[in-house]
């Protein structure tokens, strides 16, 4: 093997042309999805103080939205719904005119190529703020699994293209998977959140949704921080149930978990580029300590470089537009 100075690797640095034409890793407006948040109501557009630039809608705000993001080929949604009444058990969350469910006949109804993934938990919608129903101080993971298909298959009657169980209960992808198959949406597939930890990096989303744990914490039922090896469990565990996309979440902390979920699995794998790194990224932006467009790029690069096929990032908007005067595309949107 050539040494220095024949070898130079400088050489195919030197120029943009030289370094796009060997570069390893893309980042494309089609593997992003942007989250929403979708509030019970009329005529809301609500900002999120912890999250610039987010926005709670009510359904009939969201045409403007829907439009702006389908106009930048952005190709899917992830909806969180905050419902008006919450009770113990999240009935709401499975309503056939709920607010998600409300929410999906808009946006199928103004974009239908637009793919809309539902976010299937019970946090926004219980009195007590966590993901499933509590008995004794504790989340009851087998009286949760029935609400959690029923919610999952309510976003399937409202026209969801793929329901995306982020609770963390034990056997939720089997229960979806086996209510969508028997009500005949077999076609409808389902996006686990198979590795989700149990992250400081969620604050901006609990404000977002609404959806904070009125006691205790949510360590019993997400995965703790320092594990990576269990995460291949869980990862496989919903493989086997029925799983057709698995997530890692976050994903800026956990780039080395989405490695060895990529090394280990060959299915499509999400990660989830989550508020609390979006909030950092806007906070140190806004004081002028970061360029945002190439922290941003860096970052999803980053998240795509360690395995991820599909990345749900809030920078969604403005990553297409950054992405899309890169690589020359200079339509209107």
């Amino acid at each position: 093997m050539a040494k220095y100075p024949q070898l130079r690797l400088r050489r195919l640095r030197r120029t943009e042309a030289l370094r796009a034409l060997i570069r390893e890793t893309r980042v494309d407006v089609g593997d992003l999805v942007y989250p929403m948040f979708v509030i019970e109501g009329k005529g809301i557009k609500q900002e999120i103080s912890s999250m610039p630039g987010i926005f709670r809608h009510s359904p009939d705000r969201l045409p403007a939205e829907v439009e702006e993001v389908a106009g930048l080929k952005i190709p899917a949604v992830l909806l969180f719904g905050i419902p008006q009444d919450k009770d113990e058990t999240g009935s709401s969350a499975c309503k056939p005119d709920g607010v998600v469910q409300k929410a999906i006949r808009v946006i199928k109804s103004m974009a239908p190529e637009l793919l809309v993934i539902t976010d299937v938990c019970l946090c926004e919608y219980t009195s007590h703020g966590h993901c499933g129903i509590v008995t004794n101080a504790a989340v009851d993971n087998d009286r949760t699994l029935p609400l959690l298909s029923k919610t999952a298959l309510s976003h399937a009657e409202a026209g969801a293209d793929i329901v995306a169980p982020s609770d963390m209960m034990d056997g939720r992808v089997k229960v979806i998977r086996e209510a969508l198959d028997e009500n005949s949406y077999e076609h409808i597939p389902i996006l686990s959140y198979a590795a989700k930890y149990a992250s400081a990096f969620y604050g901006p989303f609990r404000e977002a949704a609404e959806s904070t744990p009125q006691f205790g914490d949510r360590r019993s039922y997400q995965m703790d921080p320092p594990n990576a090896r269990e995460a291949l469990r869980e990862v496989e565990q919903d493989i086997s149930e029925g799983a057709d996309i698995i997530m890692v979440k976050p994903a800026l902390a956990y780039l080395d978990v989405i490695g060895k979920v990529r090394d280990a699995f060959n299915c499509p794998l999400a990660a989830y580029n989550v508020s609390g790194e979006y909030a950092m990224v806007k906070a140190a932006c806004r004081q002028g300590w970061l360029d945002e467009q190439q922290v941003v790029l860096e970052t999803l690069t980053a998240i795509k470089r360690a395995g991820a096929d599909i990345i749900l990032t809030y920078h969604a908007k403005d990553a297409a537009r950054w992405l899309q005067t890169a690589s020359g595309d200079t339509r209107e949107t």
